[in-house]
């Protein structure tokens, strides 16, 4: 699983292959919907977008049996994706107010960052792409933010359960068996 899915890597694969996939673009649609009237340019990947969020839907919902599997794992997905939401809000807001601290701004951000475009920032910020690794380290440095604050730890259920899974196995008397709060998941 990837640490954060951004609109590019969905655009880039040209499908939404789960519902997590259909949970994250709806979500960053959301976003986009605001920042488009700050940044024109984005209508049309938000057009892309909207396309694969309606093909997906046409294809596992749309007069198609629905489960109660099928809406257990939507709703899994949609509360894994709106953790992330959050989180994203949470690290903007805590940048923003150490930037203010600095004397910086977002573009002064960016340009320390090597991104030398507006647009591109704004998408950073508002969790419509990922930061890079990099980036959140020396975002890190640069503001003294910690980590914990600017990388998600959420695991998905399937990832939380391999790893207890994996435990067990190894039988390890070092390793604890973690109860489900030792893990944030969705």
């Amino acid at each position: 699983m990837d640490l954060q899915v951004g609109l590019k890597k969905l655009l880039k694969k040209g499908a939404l292959a789960s519902e997590l996939d259909f949970q994250r673009a709806s979500v960053i649609d959301r976003r986009m919907r605001l920042l488009v009237k700050e940044f024109p340019e984005l209508t049309e990947e938000r057009k892309q977008l909207r396309t694969l969020l309606k093909a997906y839907e046409d294809k596992h919902w749309v007069e198609q049996e629905i489960t109660d599997k099928k809406v257990e794992e939507s709703e899994l997905a949609a509360h894994f994706a709106e953790l992330e939401r959050v989180f994203v809000e949470k690290r903007k807001n805590i940048i923003k107010s150490k930037l203010k601290e600095k004397g910086l701004t977002q573009k002064d951000l960016g340009t320390i960052l090597g991104h030398t475009s507006t647009t591109y920032m704004s998408e950073l910020m508002s969790g419509i792409n990922p930061f890079t690794l990099n980036d959140l380290i020396v975002i890190h440095h640069l503001l003294n933010i910690d980590l914990e604050s600017l990388i998600p730890t959420i695991l998905t259920r399937r990832v939380r359960n391999r790893v207890l899974e994996t435990i067990i196995k190894l039988n390890n008397p070092n390793l604890k068996l973690l109860e489900p709060g030792d893990l944030v998941f969705a």
